[in-house]
């Protein structure tokens, strides 16, 4: 985490006020919650809509914090204590970790797409880790106040940071991007999420590719060439960049030859020069293989060796609720894939499940996916008519939207197993009743559904 003087603190975030009496008074790290104070730190307090944060500067330095921010505009700043007024406190707050930033030695990879941004970020950072010293976002700390704070978590000696960036309109992606200054950039792809903001994948593709803005001189981009808007738009509007392609056909740089699914991992195989390459990934689905393709080229311009390449992917441990594999109390296995979902990566999941084998029933429970816009109905729909009826064998929906997948798959589903639940409760009982040992079950829905209440009830 950082570690610096008050008197360098307050050059970093250009502080305003006289702080002569504090300027050798040092702090260790940087919180935002005055919850989350702990002893030397710097609380930084913000205004938000419902809370402002300058209302427990005071308690956060009682309870140990070292010093506090404090925004001009806010009035009656504590006298006689370790206070650093500066004119805007969040913009202090992202000021302090471009300069912290700027101030380590430090490879940086940066992070983003509509789909696979956290597992694309777990599989580089185990990657890395076999040879580096490695720093990645936490969760999803991923936004204007949550890059900023990974930053100055990081620890002086860290080698390589693996850092998301997430956004809900433009301007956003080339924001987080210069802050934190990424020598490789990713893409994972382009999907449906973010319509209702954007309007189009145009322009969704248009927000990922911000990440360059920020990307250094002699960097590289990393991107899923599958994708039309990303490989023409690259093209056109950057010829002079440095790129690396992947995806699944052979016009990329990086393609698997052959992916074959098991219970619990997935193999797949490269050709590198002459020889062929074999890899396993302890994680299931096709879309998961493009992921870690994407985290072996970011590893390859490390120069992390294939031996390393190979331990790393075999230990790699995604955050939860990605497609996170779980038993539940009857036997049954339970691929919860709760955290997020848009038409991309529900197809993705999907097709996962149509493709496995040895299951007594293979039982889908699908929830809305929100922010898709004008055409969310059509969407869900289209989701239910792309459901096989010879593959899957049950159909469970929940949330008003999702009723529309219920009734794209009733096209070609006997009636009796396809199910739509407006009440959770309802849907868990169902499935505690109808589904046994051996069954397969994919939960996935958006955030906001929070299925993985679902698949809780049903480990219970």
């Amino acid at each position: 985490m950082i570690k610096r003087t008050l008197k360098q603190v307050h050059e970093m975030t250009d502080g305003l006020n006289d702080i002569t009496p504090f300027l050798s008074k040092g702090i260790h790290g940087v919180t935002i919650d005055s919850r989350k104070v702990k002893e030397g730190c710097l609380f930084i307090p913000l205004k938000g809509g419902q809370v402002d944060g300058h209302q427990y500067v005071k308690q956060a330095l009682a309870q140990g914090a070292a010093a506090s921010l404090w925004q001009r505009d806010v009035p009656n700043p504590p006298d006689g204590l370790p206070i650093i007024i500066v004119e805007n406190t969040e913009n202090a707050l992202q000021q302090l970790a471009r300069s912290y930033r700027q101030q380590l030695n430090i490879k940086v990879i940066g992070i983003t797409g509509s789909n696979g941004k956290t597992t694309t970020k777990d599989m580089t950072a185990a990657l890395l880790a076999t040879t580096y010293k490695v720093h990645k976002t936490n969760g999803n700390f991923n936004n204007h106040l949550g890059l900023p704070l990974t930053v100055l978590s990081m620890d002086e000696d860290t080698e390589a940071a693996v850092l998301e960036m997430g956004m809900s309109s433009r301007g956003e992606i080339e924001f987080l991007s210069k802050i934190a200054k990424p020598d490789v950039a990713i893409i994972t792809n382009i999907g449906e999420s973010h319509l209702l903001d954007l309007g189009s994948r145009e322009e969704i593709a248009n927000a990922k590719l911000e990440i360059v803005e920020g990307l250094a001189k002699d960097g590289t981009l990393i991107y899923h060439g599958d994708e039309p808007l990303l490989r023409n738009r690259i093209k056109t509007d950057f010829p002079e960049l440095n790129v690396i392609s992947f995806g699944r056909t052979e016009q990329n740089d990086l393609f698997p030859q052959t992916i074959t699914q098991g219970s619990d991992s997935t193999t797949f195989t490269i050709t590198c020069g002459e020889k062929e390459i074999n890899y396993e990934i302890p994680v299931l689905g096709h879309h998961n293989v493009l992921n870690a393709l994407a985290a072996i080229l970011a590893a390859k311009e490390f120069h992390v060796v294939d031996s390393a390449i190979h331990e790393g992917l075999s230990t790699i441990q995604l955050t939860n609720m990605r497609m996170e594999l779980v038993e539940g109390a009857k036997g049954q296995k339970i691929i919860n894939d709760a955290y997020n979902a848009s038409p991309t990566s529900v197809k993705a999941a999907v097709e996962l499940i149509e493709g496995l084998s040895g299951f007594e029933n293979k039982i889908l429970v699908l929830g809305d996916m929100l922010e898709l816009g004008s055409q969310e109905n059509d969407f869900h729909l289209k989701i239910g008519e792309l459901i096989s009826g010879d593959r899957i064998d049950k159909v469970f929906t929940y949330g008003p939207l999702a009723e529309f997948i219920a009734k794209g798959a009733s096209k070609t589903f006997p009636s009796e197993n396809v199910r739509s639940f407006q009440d959770k409760q309802e849907l868990i009982d169902e499935l505690k009743t109808s589904t046994q040992a051996n069954d397969i079950i994919l939960v996935k829905a958006s955030r906001g559904m929070k299925l993985e209440e679902v698949v809780q009830a049903l480990q219970k």
